[in-house]
């Protein structure tokens, strides 16, 4: 298995791939690099060996679009994780400490999703068939950004407050690691080795038999 994993990603051209991005503090290449290899996603999800399809590109409400979405298929009911991600580089706080213009407008976009499904159930169960619950995720901004005094100690209050999960986007490096020392681990990644078209979300969870008895509950 550990050698037909290795065989799916191209662990050099990543790596490179990687490193050109967060060098040109680029959104768009790295979104790019995730929508073709999903095991960059590894660390960002909770049930590692038994993870479903992430999708890409979900479009709602007009003018609303969530990154990457995918299924946590817990037995107490469906966790959707919408994720937003940001340059690589992003700057997070201004001179007064506080959050920047781009750390707030991330924050706000994730706040509207959240608005958005509140407020239009109809179009929740159209785009997920059944939600549990959301879980909101932003990547964005460097690990040592994130690790001074200031920016720990407001995200620590924030995840107090807050549903959403703010990560640095060196959570997208580790992985590279993972294939290269033990890739045995990705065997499920590498059953889903590409985010699916968001054409595709329908057809998926209305086929998942899993998703049949939680669809006139939740």
């Amino acid at each position: 298995m550990e050698e037909d994993v290795t065989k799916i990603w191209n662990l050099s051209k990543v790596k490179s791939d990687l490193e050109k991005a967060y060098t040109n503090n680029s959104e768009e290449e790295l979104l790019s690099i995730l929508k073709d290899n999903s095991f960059l996603f590894y660390e960002l999800h909770s049930r590692k060996f038994t993870m479903q399809p992430v999708f890409r590109e979900i479009s709602f409400g007009g003018e609303l679009r969530c990154d990457f979405v995918w299924l946590n298929d817990n037995s107490d009911g469906p966790e959707w994780i919408l994720l937003e991600v940001e340059k690589p580089k992003m700057k997070l706080f201004n001179k007064k400490d506080e959050p920047g213009a781009d750390l707030n407008h991330a924050i706000e976009q994730v706040r509207s999703w959240r608005r958005y499904f509140n407020n239009n159930i109809g179009e929740k169960r159209r785009i997920f068939g059944a939600v549990k619950k959301f879980k909101f995720i932003i990547v964005g901004g460097s690990k040592e950004d994130w690790y001074s005094e200031n920016a720990t100690k407001w995200r620590m209050d924030f995840n107090n407050e807050e549903n959403i999960e703010i990560h640095s986007s060196d959570i997208f490096v580790r992985p590279l690691q993972i294939l290269e020392k033990d890739p045995g681990a990705l065997f499920a990644f590498a059953e889903h080795p590409v985010c699916l078209n968001h054409q595709k979300l329908k057809d998926y969870w209305s086929h998942y038999e899993y998703m049949t008895k939680f669809i006139n509950l939740v």
